[in-house]
Parts: C-alpha cells; sequence; structure tokens
C-alpha cells in the first residue's frame, strides 16, 4: 500500500497566492511543496539545481522539522516508522 499521499494538491480549488490571509498562505504552501514535489518536476529540476541549492532545501526542511516535530512525529509523520 501507498506511504505517500498528495490529496489536497488534486482536491484544493481556493486560491493560489501569497500574503492575502494566513488561511491563503496555508494552502499556497501546502499546495506549492506538493507541487514541487512531483517526481516529473523533481527530474527535470533535480539535475539543475546546485549543491547549494540541494543543501538550502534540505537544511530549511530539516530546521523546520527539528523545531515544529516532536521526534515521535517525526517517526510517525515523515519517516513513517509506524505503517506497513
Amino acid at each position: 500500500m501507498e506511504k505517500n499521499k498528495h490529496r489536497f494538491v488534486e482536491e484544493y480549488d481556493g486560491l493560489v497566492g501569497f500574503g492575502l490571509t494566513r488561511e491563503t498562505d496555508e494552502c499556497t504552501l501546502i499546495y506549492y511543496l506538493q507541487r514541487f514535489s512531483e517526481d516529473r518536476l523533481m527530474a527535470l529540476i533535480r539535475d539543475r539545481m546546485s549543491q547549494e541549492d540541494m543543501e538550502a532545501i534540505f537544511d530549511l526542511i530539516t530546521r523546520l522539522m527539528k523545531k515544529h516535530l516532536t521526534e515521535e512525529e517525526y517517526h510517525k509523520y515523515f519517516l513513517k516508522d509506524d505503517e506497513g
């Protein structure tokens, strides 16, 4: 069974824009991240990114997870350790 699910980007029909409201910003961020991580886009862009670009993305994501997730949440939601 698939562990990774990007349902939000498939179902969201609201405004995609940044700076209007907190709710729109949150939805836009999810939308962008799910689109950005799509396999075909990443296959296209990954070879074009510099090592510095990749490190910046990795560092940002790692820093945000360390700031906002407990160790248990990291394992459950990011690593999905508790799923088959």
